[in-house]
């Protein structure tokens, strides 16, 4: 099992994930002209993909999926609160909806949804298996629930929200409502909650961390990196950045 980011932040979020004969793409916050660039500088093409996941209804995750499908005549998968809040939005209709408390798969991947705090109608993460490996994605989380905790063990991979760093959203430019948003309990995971939650996670099998959806009014690279480092005490180079416009290249489990 492999992954790789086409983009994450809050202007474009698009992960894609391959195993066997499958390949799937979690959220698609682009234009179809974009996320296929991006994709075509992953070496793939959209042609490859073998479904869309959505997480939640928001803009820069789902702004992108229904171009795409309909394009590609690709199947969307959503929860059901997911697809209603996104047909009301009129972001896309017809998802194949699942049980957000239940596995399912698709093809040679099988995934587990995970129920996650955030301002969205019926907002999941998933966590990916190939039966072998084991990678998670936790990202437009407010804040980590004995459920989160609980459902990352002994993952081989992490892709985990470092969203801001408390500090710079206090002094940044955003108002007063949004940084109450963004900074609130069904908001977005600051630097120091991420290092937190790392803390409480069993990560002796874990290789690969990317840290993802990092502000770019209200975080730095940086800042987010030695948060995770100096609690963990790891060597910088070992916590990689997914960046909004260069993505994360493939990384294999």
């Amino acid at each position: 099992m492999e992954f790789a980011m086409a983009g994450s932040g809050s202007r474009g979020n698009a992960t894609v994930i391959r195993a066997g004969d499958t390949t799937l793409m979690v959220d698609c916050g682009f234009s179809f002209t974009e996320i296929k660039r991006r994709l075509e500088r992953l070496e793939m093409s959209v042609d490859d993909l073998d479904a869309i996941l959505v997480t939640h209804e928001h803009g820069d995750h789902v702004s992108g999926v229904a171009r795409l499908a309909a394009r590609m005549r690709i199947p969307v998968y959503a929860s059901a609160g997911t697809a209603r809040a996104s047909a009301r939005r009129r972001h896309f209709d017809g998802a194949k909806t699942f049980d957000s408390h239940a596995r399912f798969s698709i093809k040679d991947i099988e995934i587990t949804p995970i129920i996650v705090p955030h301002d969205a109608a019926e907002p999941t993460q998933f966590l990916f298996t190939d039966g072998a490996r084991y990678m998670a994605i936790m990202t437009d989380i407010g804040h980590a629930t004995s459920f989160v905790t609980e459902s990352l063990g002994k993952l081989d991979a992490l892709i985990l929200e470092s969203n801001h760093d408390a500090g710079m959203l206090a002094r940044g430019p955003y108002p007063p409502m949004l940084k109450e948003r963004v900074g609130g309990a069904y908001g977005h995971l600051s630097n120091a909650q991420t290092a937190e939650l790392l803390c409480r996670l069993d990560l002796s099998k874990l290789h690969t961390l990317a840290l993802a959806h990092l502000s770019e009014k209200n975080n730095r690279r940086d800042l987010a990196r030695e948060s995770v480092v100096s609690a963990l005490d790891c060597p910088p180079d070992w916590v990689q950045i997914a960046g909004q416009d260069e993505g994360l290249p493939w990384h294999s489990l």
